[in-house]
């Protein structure tokens, strides 16, 4: 390797970023492409970093490219990308202005700084960036660097696509989805599904390839670590790339989740974007219990969207199951009647229904309300 370079950077040995732990929000970018290291300027979204583990705080352990949770400990090498973090119950962390020590607030491998953290969670853990991959030519290796996405030909007829949201974290969104996919994929569906929005991770999106979709994406591969700060039009981006990547796949459904509630910002402006209504077929809502699904539909209702059923962690309790239903005139689907092949066969022929009732090009999407 030539090692006289013509831009800031000092050299990288061949072998010390073999031996760095590489968190999942790299797994598409090659680097092997990274031939040295910028040790200062301000990084920007989505940058790789080489890092230094400081002290071993929240996370203990960092998810790598294949799924595996490899343990840390101080003075671990590893290599992450720079993105903002919006999780309510752990971090709000922003990218820093600089190379100095910063946070790893995402077991998946975001590098920022914690402005917050809810009360429960440990001290962040600390990691000092040893430098950004530089190609040969001095570009930075960055999460964008992925191959664009398949653009579906005109004639590719829409999959039925159905989106879940929920009311916050954990409420049970992605557990719907799952289970959804499921009894999709047992009534004979070729079901595709992607992640839209939220923090680059892999256990949601492996979840999804177990309950039985293929393909499955989330935003990673629209060449995003995390979507927090994403511009309304650069979330529309993601939600049509992802999308159409599974309308050429040959899905005949497709299973869309948005991470965190209807009130985060990048959420609320899907949620707000014609594209999105005009898109989705159907919608789920996930919530806790009868006042947060209440406040959901409510906020729908805002963007003139109509949910056709609740689902979630509300789902464990019939008490609140009933409440949520008498309070908002919706079905609560539990996870039974999810992964239940003729039920969730139903759903998409009352889909299709409903599509072909529009009108000649079938795209008027989700049901709205005046």
């Amino acid at each position: 390797m030539d090692t006289d370079l013509s831009f800031s950077g000092s050299a990288l040995a061949g072998d010390r970023l073999a031996r760095a732990k590489h968190a999942y929000t790299t797994h598409l970018v090659d680097t092997s492409a990274a031939c040295a290291l910028a040790e200062d300027g301000v990084p920007e979204i989505g940058d790789l970093v080489l890092a230094r583990v400081a002290t071993i705080g929240q996370h203990t352990k960092i998810e790598r490219t294949d799924g595996r949770r490899a343990a840390l400990f101080r003075g671990d090498e590893i290599v992450v990308a720079y993105g903002n973090r919006y999780a309510p119950d752990q971090f709000h962390a922003l990218v820093p202005p600089d190379l100095g020590r910063c946070h790893l607030v995402a077991a998946g491998g975001l590098a920022a700084r914690v402005e917050a953290a809810h009360s429960k969670m440990n001290p962040a853990t600390t990691i000092d960036p040893v430098g950004l991959l530089l190609r040969a030519d001095g570009r930075r290796l960055n999460v964008r660097d992925v191959p664009p996405g398949p653009v579906a030909a005109p004639s590719t007829e829409r999959p039925i696509t159905i989106a879940v949201v929920g009311t916050s974290m954990n409420c049970g969104k992605t557990t719907t989805a799952a289970h959804l996919v499921h009894g999709l994929r047992r009534s004979g569906a070729r079901v595709g599904a992607a992640k839209v929005t939220g923090t680059g991770a892999g256990p949601d999106v492996w979840f999804l390839v177990d309950a039985g979709a293929d393909p499955v994406y989330d935003f990673t591969w629209a060449g995003l670590p995390s979507t927090y700060g994403a511009s309304p039009a650069e979330v529309r981006e993601v939600f049509g790339d992802l999308t159409s990547r599974l309308a050429v796949a040959g899905c005949d459904v497709v299973v869309v989740e948005v991470a965190d509630g209807v009130y985060q910002p990048e959420t609320a402006a899907l949620l707000a974007d014609p594209v999105f209504a005009a898109e989705v077929d159907g919608l789920l809502v996930s919530a806790a219990d009868a006042l947060g699904a209440a406040a959901a539909v409510a906020a729908l209702r805002e963007h003139r969207l109509t949910p056709h059923a609740l689902s979630g962690v509300l789902t464990s309790s019939p008490l609140a199951s009933a409440e949520a239903a008498a309070v908002t005139g919706h079905q609560v689907w539990k996870l039974e009647r999810l992964r239940n092949p003729n039920a969730a066969a139903q759903f998409v022929t009352e889909l299709r229904t409903q599509r072909a009732l529009v009108g000649p090009d079938g795209r008027a999407g989700l049901v709205q309300v005046a």
